[in-house]
């Protein structure tokens, strides 16, 4: 009897071997699309103040998006302390150092402002907004604490899948932006949100 561990862990290892064959140009393409529709994104547009991820060399690149926001946002990124994931304030003159799993992570005290949009990275997603992530549930546990709080995935166009597996523990999504197909294309790829 398949679990839903093991048909995690299945589509975990599906979504590695398609990060590992997409090229450098095309996570260039597919990442621009992602940002480009999050510039336009009337909750990013509207937020005052969000919070990105530092996005690891197989997640959509949002640093552009990031560096944009600095001039007239608030820009939050997590930093994994323990079990959790706490919220801490990029400025201009913060110091990073190489936290947990190797992700770059701001030095600082957490932001206890409220934030009012978070973006967030995943290894799958479906039409429902469900998300699969890398399996330690950071996301899941800081989401589950400010459920008020909008998100939105951000995914390549082959993270779209038809079936997210999920239990209860698992924070969905309120919307899933996902990378065009093809160039200049005016439709999401199929599931999409």
């Amino acid at each position: 009897m398949t679990t839903l561990a093991d048909e995690k862990q299945c589509l975990r290892h599906a979504m590695r071997q398609l990060k590992a064959a997409l090229t450098t140009d095309e996570r260039a393409r597919q990442s621009a699309s992602v940002v480009e529709q999050l510039r336009r994104e009337p909750l990013f547009v509207a937020a005052r103040c969000v919070m990105f991820y530092w996005p690891l060399p197989d997640e959509v690149d949002i640093c552009p998006l990031i560096d944009e926001a600095l001039r007239n946002k608030r820009v939050i990124l997590p930093v994994v302390v323990g079990d959790d994931m706490l919220p801490v304030e990029l400025t201009a003159t913060t110091v990073w150092r190489r936290g947990a799993f190797g992700i770059m992570e701001p030095q600082g005290s957490p932001c206890t402002e409220p934030i009012d949009l978070i973006v967030v990275p995943g290894v799958a997603f479906d039409a429902a907004g469900h998300r699969m992530g890398r399996g330690r549930g950071y996301y899941d546990r800081f989401l589950a604490a400010m459920p008020q709080v909008p998100t939105i995935g951000v995914a390549f166009d082959f993270q779209m899948v038809p079936h997210v597996p999920y239990d209860r523990y698992d924070v969905p999504m309120h919307k899933v932006l996902v990378s065009y197909t093809t160039p200049k294309s005016t439709n999401p790829p199929k599931g999409g949100l």
